[in-house]
Parts: C-alpha cells; sequence; structure tokens
C-alpha cells in the first residue's frame, strides 16, 4: 500500500514549486495547494506549475487557504501524514500597504491548516517561517535559541504567531510540527520582487537599480537548491519532545510538547555591494545605482546559525554564491529570451 501523498501549499510559489519537483523526482506523490493570486506575475507562476505536470504523481488544487469548508475537504479525500505549509502573502514591505492580506492568508489561513492538521490525523506538519522574525536582534548569528520577540514589520509579526500557534496545537494535540527560518531565498524560478530578481531585471533594461541603507546591508544568501534539501531532510524527522525542556528556563525552539524551530540559511553573509559585483560580473554589464536610506520593517543584517540543522539531520547548505547568482542568471536569459 502507498503512503499518502504530501500536501504542499504555496506550490505555484517560489520555494513550494521546488520542493514539489523535487518529491515528484523521487517517487513521491504531491498534491499541490495554491491561489495563484496576483501578488506577483501570475505568467510566472503558472510556468512553474507547467513543471509539475508531466508527473503522474502531482494533482493540483487551485484553493485559498482561507476557504475553511475547501481545505477541511481536501485533507478527507487525501488523507494526508506529512504537510508542508508554505503558502503565504509575503514581503516585509508590502505588509506596510496591505496589512490585512497578511491577516487573512498568515493567521486565519494558518488557524484553517492547523485545525485542519489536528481533525485528519496528520502526523508532521513543516511550516515557513522566515529570519525576519529576528527584528530588533542584534546578536549575531541569529540562533534558534535567542527570543525573538520584537518584529519590525507586521509579515515578521504574523510568522511569529505561527511559530507560537504551532506550539500551542503540539501542545494541546500532540501534533508533531517544524517551523522553518528561511533566509533569503534565491536562485532559478525565484520570485520577481526580491532583489536579485529586480535588479537583473533592472541591470539588463540598463536602468538604475535601488540600494537601501546606502549599500551597508548583509544578507545570508541561501540557496533554492539547498533550501529544498534542508525540508527533505527535516520532513523526515517529525518533531519530538525535548526532555530536557524546563519552564524555569524555556529553549524557544524547542519544548515539552513535539515542537521544533529550525534555521535554514548559508550560515555566510554577504555584503549587499559583494553581490551586486557578482551579478554584474554574471552579467557582464555594470550596474547603475541609486542610494537610499534604510527602508520600514527592514533590518541591516541576517546570518544563519544553523548548528542544530547540521547536529539533527547532517545537512548543512554549502551553494556559493557565486556560483548560485550565474545558475540565477543563466535562467533569467533563458526564460526572458533576454
Amino acid at each position: 500500500m502507498s503512503l499518502p501523498p504530501v500536501l504542499i501549499t504555496g506550490v505555484a510559489g517560489f520555494i513550494g514549486n521546488a520542493l514539489a519537483l523535487r518529491f515528484l523526482q523521487a517517487g513521491r506523490r504531491v498534491v499541490g495547494l495554491d491561489n495563484v493570486n496576483t501578488y506577483y506575475d501570475v505568467t510566472l507562476k503558472e510556468a512553474r506549475l507547467q513543471r509539475l505536470a508531466p508527473f503522474e504523481g502531482h494533482s493540483f488544487e487551485r484553493l485559498d487557504l482561507a476557504d475553511r469548508a475547501g481545505i477541511d475537504a481536501l485533507f478527507r479525500r487525501h488523507g494526508f501524514r506529512t504537510v508542508v505549509h508554505l503558502a503565504a502573502q509575503a514581503g516585509v514591505r508590502h505588509s506596510l500597504t496591505d496589512p490585512h492580506a497578511y491577516a487573512s492568508s498568515n493567521l486565519v489561513g494558518f488557524l484553517n491548516i492547523l485545525e485542519a492538521c489536528r481533525d485528519g490525523g496528520v502526523e508532521h506538519l513543516l511550516y515557513a517561517s522566515s529570519s525576519s522574525v529576528y527584528g530588533g536582534v542584534t546578536a549575531m548569528p541569529f540562533s534558534v535559541h535567542q527570543n525573538v520577540d520584537h518584529p519590525l514589520s507586521l509579515y515578521a509579526a504574523t510568522k511569529k504567531a505561527n511559530e507560537l500557534m504551532a506550539h500551542s496545537y503540539s501542545h494541546l494535540y500532540g501534533l508533531p510540527t517544524t517551523g522553518l527560518r528561511f533566509f533569503t531565498v534565491y536562485g532559478p524560478w525565484g520570485r520577481p520582487d526580491m532583489a536579485m530578481y529586480l535588479f537583473t531585471r533592472a541591470i539588463l533594461a540598463g536602468e538604475p537599480i535601488r540600494v537601501f541603507n546606502e549599500g551597508r546591508m548583509r544578507r545570508d544568501f541561501t540557496y533554492i537548491d539547498d533550501i529544498v534539501e534542508g525540508i527533505v531532510a527535516l520532513a523526515g524527522r517529525p518533531a519530538a519532545p525535548n526532555p530536557a525542556w524546563s519552564g524555569g528556563a524555556p529553549d524557544p525552539c524547542t519544548s515539552a510538547a513535539p515542537y521544533r524551530v529550525y534555521n535554514i540559511g548559508n550560515n555566510e553573509p554577504v555584503e549587499l555591494m559583494e553581490m551586486i559585483a557578482l551579478l554584474e560580473e554574471a552579467l557582464g554589464r555594470k550596474a547603475e545605482t541609486i542610494m537610499l536610506p534604510m527602508q520600514p520593517g527592514d533590518v541591516p543584517a541576517t546570518f544563519a546559525d544553523i548548528d542544530d540543522l547540521v547536529r539533527d539531520t547532517g545537512f548543512r547548505p554549502a551553494t556559493p554564491l557565486k556560483l548560485g547568482i550565474g545558475r540565477f542568471v543563466d535562467w533569467y536569459r533563458s526564460y526572458h529570451g533576454v
């Protein structure tokens, strides 16, 4: 008897699509869910979905997370045992202008997933958190054992809320939950609202790029394949209670309940101007820059401590930024016919 399919929400998105492809290539059946909204280019989302179409083990559900009845019916039909919840309203800056979209998708939508997992007997829920939860924390590298109670954007606050909501379900119902704090994901089929994509488009079009915080930004750029391998490694390890956990000195990333949080990052922050230089080299063109101040909601640096990920899975992200940028540029030129 074959295993029930894996549910991947956000399957038309950057990470969800790459993860679905990875599972399908390994022979796992996948049900993909996405509402294919217009936050960015729908044509790109549809093209991503076409990558999955040749696989017999894949089925797609166009469904909104806020549709509680639809989510419940989907879980009843398929009997999922593993759920990877990657769908969300993304973007720090967009949360400043459309905050209600974040409440609907990231809070109400996540609650609907949690309830469906509880009712459906799911054995492991993995869900996307974000490096943005570190917010006002300045101690580097960012460790999952640090408290993260000072988010700097509503987007970050909703991701922190997801971790808290997951813990309550782990505690109340024994639902194993694993939170995944992703660090600046980039690579082929990436998001058009992210800096690397925006910069590439502008440089090839001969337009200036906007560089925030006068270029004094550092990011832990993490290649998409490394993100996917980290998720796959953790998917096979349902969260378990930490027997050493103590309410007197609580460890934020573990619990007496089956609850875990991990960073998935490259563990190597890079200056933004260095990233731009590598992009210029790969494109064979120089960028014209417009230096701007720090934007509301942004943080000056990110740097992932991945000791827990390496200890528990043996996996360590390791794609050099130069190699990853080269692959992204090759894909960009091919996809856009540039």
